[in-house]
């Protein structure tokens, strides 16, 4: 069963940092382009950045590049998305997902806030 986990979410204050991880099972995880979304109270999901099979190439949404990294090991299954000087606009559920599988994990909440 092909299944991706989120992890990592929480509260912390503006200019903070937090590391998302998301673990991958049921699936060649190495073979499989990977990406983090985020959906925040009203507005639609959107794409917050993508990494290639070997973590060689990534891209980022426009609001997040300088502060977020996006990586994978593959010998864990496992992609993160290092986030730093959160800002609140970055306040949402972010999602892994793997797009050739159609596959979303459940969410992690991040909230920014003083």
């Amino acid at each position: 069963q092909v299944q991706l986990m989120e992890s990592g979410g929480g509260l912390v204050q503006p200019g903070g940092s937090l590391r998302l991880s998301c673990a991958a099972s049921g699936f060649t995880f190495s073979s499989a382009v990977m990406s983090w979304y985020r959906q925040a109270p009203g507005k639609e999901r959107e794409l917050v950045a993508a990494i290639t099979r070997g973590g060689i190439s990534t891209n980022f949404a426009d609001s997040v590049k300088g502060r977020f990294t996006i990586s994978r090991d593959n010998t864990k299954n496992t992609m993160y998305l290092q986030m730093n000087s959160l800002k609140p606009e970055d306040t949402a559920v972010y999602y892994c997902y793997a797009p050739q599988l159609s596959t979303w994990g459940q969410g992690t909440q991040v909230t920014v806030s003083s």
